[in-house]
């Protein structure tokens, strides 16, 4: 790999720590929670075409995935749903903002190794508050020179980031499990990317020049 790297960005949620799980959790409770008015897979569904209908208008995040759900509520029950039923449905992702942090292994190895050689800097997209707590309980703040909570992660993003740290593409590795989200727009303004598949992936995130890694901390083989 390129030994003019300054900088290495981690994506958050399913790289530094478990998230994806949570959330399918939550979505298959729901989906109980709506089986009187659909079969389950249908709720499923119904949910998917919500969140795609509104990532434009919420982003990413355990906010939008709640209005999402209470939005499918009212339109699978056509606004017959009682109030107890939308208001377990706000429990469900409230429930899901309280989860524990769960640190994937070799993730403290990887950041004990690297710190002090590199400039570490976190890159991930969600709710402000949301990240905010959870890498305030991951215990992992200190590693990091920069923390960028993003809205999207696309290239003009990723531009936007290196502007801000004064990196040019060339400086800079980005380590993520989304090829979408992590690798495919950071290889396309020149950086280098290292992709690290986590077994559970949102469907919207499913999609050569980048590094496939089987765990975080074999990316320090490479540097």
């Amino acid at each position: 790999m390129n030994n003019h790297i300054t900088t290495i960005a981690f994506d958050a949620d399913d790289t530094l720590w478990i998230n994806e799980p949570y959330f399918q959790e939550a979505e298959e409770e729901f989906c109980v929670l709506l089986e009187d008015y659909l079969p389950q897979h249908s709720v499923s569904q119904e949910l998917f075409k919500t969140e795609i209908k509104n990532l434009h208008l919420y982003g990413y995040g355990v906010k939008g995935f709640m209005l999402c759900m209470i939005e499918t509520v009212s339109r699978v029950s056509d606004g017959t749903a009682s109030m107890q039923l939308i208001d377990r449905t706000i429990e469900i992702g409230q429930e899901l903002l309280q989860k524990p942090i769960e640190l994937l292994e070799g993730v403290t190895q990887t950041l004990d190794a690297l710190k002090g050689k590199y400039r570490l800097v976190v890159a991930t997209k969600g709710d402000l508050l949301d990240q905010e707590r959870k890498l305030k309980n991951s215990g992992l703040q200190d590693y990091f020179h920069h923390i960028e909570i993003m809205s999207d992660k696309k290239e003009s993003d990723y531009q936007k980031l290196l502007k801000h740290l004064d990196c040019k593409p060339e400086q800079f590795l980005m380590l993520g499990n989304s090829i979408k989200s992590d690798v495919l727009p950071v290889l396309e303004i020149g950086g280098f990317a290292a992709h690290i598949p986590y077994h559970v992936t949102w469907s919207h995130e499913q999609h050569e020049h980048h590094l496939e890694l089987t765990s975080i901390d074999e990316v320090l083989k490479y540097l």
